[in-house]
């Protein structure tokens, strides 16, 4: 089969298009033809190997598993002897979590992994995201921080994958909700259901006379030390970002003062947590609360490409990869 692999750490070029056996699947496993798969930010990071210790988990001198990519969509292509939820020829979408591998031609996923039918109101290419941005920002917003209705939520990088869903997603706890984007996006923000835009290529949020009971910084820009003015005394700055930074500011402020920073790898928790989550944040789909949000779409074979338009920083929502 046709897969990307990493040759190792380092810039975009070090992704090739490759052959690999394709998987089997073993008694409980499910085979999956993928149609399309994620792209994201947290891949490019991974693919630098930056931090340096984020290669405890992914490998020391080159990743463990060449192969990128988490979130798919595609069709059941054959079943373990022991899987009895799926069969041959269903629609499926799902994460890999640290088990990467997405970026292929097929993958094999457990039968109680996170693996999920296809609903009829979601495409491929928008399901192929769904476990990364939406499951990540309704993990922070509604299990982490607790988003009450009618508290004050601000949500930096809101035009990405992770803050056009965590827009959505604060609007539909009852937040009142301010974005933080570029000049040329704030329209577009807006349209996504956040009343208060401010244009970070224009004013510094974190100097705004506003105090929030949230502020979630889905890129990882700012620091708890420089949001620490705008939170309210009993407020949560949330990243999903890894960093030196936010991890001595957590252990700070678990000690000290009500006002708390927390980093939480979303796609390190259990399967059936995930499952669980994937559950809830479909019913917000089925009632039209939330909409995915594509911004590119490339062949297999230019996942580089990809990698180097989304370190571009230009990204809105998601970017996905398509299998011919």
């Amino acid at each position: 089969m046709k897969a990307i692999k990493a040759t190792g750490y380092g810039s975009p070029d070090v992704l090739k298009l490759s052959k690999a056996i394709k998987p089997t699947p073993a008694n409980h496993d499910v085979l999956v033809r993928i149609i399309a798969s994620s792209a994201t930010a947290a891949d490019t990071m991974m693919r630098t190997g930056k931090p340096l210790f984020g290669r405890l988990i992914l490998g020391l001198r080159k990743p463990n598993n060449p192969i990128p990519g988490t979130g798919f969509a595609g069709v059941v292509e054959e079943v373990g002897s022991a899987v009895t939820s799926f069969k041959k020829g269903d629609q499926v979408f799902g994460e890999t979590t640290i088990g990467f591998g997405a970026n292929a031609e097929y993958l094999t996923i457990p039968e109680h992994g996170v693996i999920h039918h296809l609903p009829a109101n979601l495409n491929y290419a928008d399901a192929a995201t769904y476990c990364d941005g939406v499951i990540t920002s309704y993990n922070f917003l509604k299990r982490v921080a607790q988003v009450q209705d009618g508290e004050r939520v601000l949500i930096n990088g809101a035009s990405g994958s992770l803050g056009t869903a965590a827009v959505q997603i604060a609007n539909y706890l009852g937040a009142e909700v301010t974005a933080v984007c570029s000049s040329r996006n704030a329209h577009w923000v807006t349209s996504l259901g956040a009343p208060h835009v401010i244009e970070y290529d224009r004013n510094d949020f974190t100097q705004s006379h506003e105090r929030y009971d949230v502020v979630f910084d889905t890129v990882g820009k700012s620091s708890f030390s420089a949001c620490k003015s705008i939170l309210t005394p009993n407020g949560k700055y949330l990243s999903p970002v890894l960093s030196l930074s936010t991890i001595g500011s957590m252990l700070w402020t678990s000690i000290v003062g009500k006002q708390k920073a927390i980093f939480q790898a979303t796609g390190m928790q259990k399967d059936p947590e995930l499952k669980t989550l994937l559950n809830e944040v479909l019913s917000i789909h089925r009632d039209g609360k939330l909409k995915i949000v594509i911004d590119r779409q490339y062949p297999l074979e230019k996942l580089a490409e990809a990698h180097r338009y989304i370190e571009t920083g230009r990204k809105k929502g998601n970017v996905v990869i398509i299998n011919a």
